[in-house]
């Protein structure tokens, strides 16, 4: 049977015109997951500037390293470089495409790892505006989705978590459709469906043709008007990391 352009244009509509909220949500977040596919693995080196409600500050130094996984969520592992009272802590992160995640914290003053369990995911990472659910790769399946509206090359998605431990009942997360559907901006809301933070990426940097990375990531609590500034610097793609970069071990190592 042949269709004439009329014809096709009207059926491409009526399609288009059928698609829920919950489907195009579901699609663009599809489609950010396979726009940063294949980076394999990568370090980056970090500095962490917390501001209190009084604007006074305070600075940590990072490292970051994080492995794809393709079948299950993605690993990490961040370790505190400076200043002394934090040197040689460090997290460890399993994310997970189902269930909970494992997490992992490496105490060197103690020179113990704590299991750091679901309840607590909420809580705050190391004194910062993150919590330690921040941490996790945002895998597609931990979400359920609602597309919300669209401004020129931006599109922002309701994005409800599964985890019933969230401390989140939503996320309102902005993409760039025409940057590899980068993130732009995160609005958190709390348990209560208040406003809880906002982060924003900015200086954004294109690596290896494909993988775009954020310079800065700027989350604001404007409940607590704390504030918490991440500067990435020196990203690696070629680091070559294996699992055996993530294990409990390589976690104690790490911190030492």
């Amino acid at each position: 049977m042949k269709y004439t352009v009329l014809v096709l244009i009207a059926l491409f509509t009526i399609g288009t015109q059928a698609q829920t909220a919950e489907e195009r949500g579901l699609e663009i977040a599809k489609a950010a997951e396979q726009a940063d596919l294949g980076f394999i693995s990568s370090t980056v080196n970090l500095k962490m500037t917390l501001k209190n409600k009084n604007g006074q500050t305070s600075e940590r130094s990072l490292t970051t390293r994080t492995l794809e996984l393709i079948e299950d969520g993605d690993k990490s592992l961040i370790v505190f470089n400076s200043p002394k009272d934090v040197k040689g802590t460090s997290t460890l992160t399993f994310t997970h495409k189902v269930g909970p995640d494992d997490q992992w914290l490496y105490l060197p003053s103690i020179k113990r790892v704590k299991r750091i369990s679901s309840n607590n995911k909420s809580g705050p990472f190391v004194g910062s505006e993150f919590a330690y659910e921040d941490l996790s790769s945002q895998e597609v399946e931990k979400y359920t989705y609602k597309f919300l509206e669209s401004n020129g090359t931006l599109i922002t998605i309701e994005q409800d978590p599964v985890d019933p431990k969230s401390g989140y009942t939503r996320r309102l997360v902005t993409y760039n459709k025409d940057k590899g559907y980068r993130i732009e901006k995160v609005d958190f809301y709390d348990r209560k469906n208040a406003l809880l933070k906002t982060l924003t990426y900015s200086g954004y940097k294109l690596y290896k043709n494909k993988f775009w990375r954020a310079s800065t990531f700027n989350m604001v609590n404007h409940q607590s008007n704390k504030e918490t500034l991440l500067n990435f610097s020196d990203y690696n793609f070629n680091a070559n990391l294996t699992e055996d970069d993530f294990s409990q071990n390589a976690l104690k190592r790490a911190g030492k």
